[in-house]
């Protein structure tokens, strides 16, 4: 049997592959670039992009489970609506979904409700999908080198009620579980919905704290103002994106994004380990700017 990895070539994406190709996995990696994909030993490169239709049905031939990773793109529902149809076209009833926490409630930030209402048409569909919820990943902030080493600032706009967020590497951990776990089921699986999230809840103040203590050096949380976060985040991207991270970093001041209280537990379940805690990947991140 083959599992077919969409989203291959990005951090979440390529480290699936890589632990489904170290338990012995027959992996395809979905690539636009497949002359050029790096990739652990043995996994195919297939070339396609999810808003050509043909490559993604050919790359669905002989496939029996499926990850489904869409980035946050500007037409982001479609190609996930679309892959999902041509996935249940071709009877895959083995998929994982990553989508996000509070998509169900979040329904004015566009990435959020597009990934909800794939999560509808697994359910009309009937599909018996694993759906991953993640929070804000941790590693999000890996880009924030400057303003933190520089100017002492941390500046993404969380606010104060806490967002509990999530290292990619225990999201990979668990979906290249949930991947083999049906991969190697004699039948599809019941659907199911895990939430994803750290033990932590930061606030922009708290993150600033660890910043400060990680780095050896006063670290200032910069603030709640959204015009000046939305013209931050598009300085490196476009309109469309800033405007969608700010109607989401409102949201994480009014509501935050916080996991049910069992969500915690039952990650450490499926780990054998406690998740990552925020502290270590700052410690960590520093260590990796020192090197670079």
């Amino acid at each position: 049997m083959s599992i077919l990895v969409t989203g291959a070539t990005g951090n979440i994406g390529s480290a699936v592959t890589a632990r489904l190709a170290e338990a012995g996995a027959d992996v395809r990696a979905l690539t636009r670039s497949p002359d050029t994909l790096k990739a652990p030993k043995g996994v195919r490169a297939v070339g396609g992009d999810l808003t050509d239709i043909p490559s993604v049905r050919a790359a669905l031939e002989g496939v029996d489970t499926l990850f489904l990773l869409n980035a946050v793109t500007a037409d982001e529902l479609t190609q996930g609506l679309a892959t999902l149809g041509l996935a249940r076209d071709a009877g895959i009833r083995r998929i994982v979904y990553l989508s996000v926490l509070n998509g169900d409630r979040f329904a004015d930030v566009p990435h959020f409700a597009g990934k909800y209402t794939i999560e509808r048409a697994i359910e009309q569909y009937d599909l018996p999908v694993t759906v991953l919820r993640p929070s804000y990943f941790m590693q999000n902030d890996a880009s924030l080198q400057v303003p933190l080493t520089e100017h002492g600032v941390y500046p993404m706009a969380l606010g104060q009620v806490g967002v509990s967020m999530v290292d990619i590497r225990d999201i990979a951990d668990i979906a290249a579980a949930a991947l083999l776990r049906r991969e190697r089921s004699p039948g599809a699986l019941p659907r199911e919905v895990i939430e994803l999230a750290g033990p932590d809840a930061l606030t922009g103040e708290s993150a600033a704290r660890i910043w400060s203590d990680t780095l050896g050096r006063p670290v200032a949380y910069g603030g709640d103002d959204l015009d000046a976060a939305e013209a931050a985040i598009a300085r490196n991207a476009p309109s469309w994106a800033a405007y969608d991270l700010r109607l989401m970093l409102a949201r994480f001041q009014s509501e935050g994004m916080l996991a049910k209280a069992s969500a915690t537990d039952i990650m450490t379940s499926l780990l054998g380990r406690a998740p990552r805690n925020y502290r270590d990947f700052a410690r960590e991140t520093a260590a990796a700017w020192k090197q670079a």
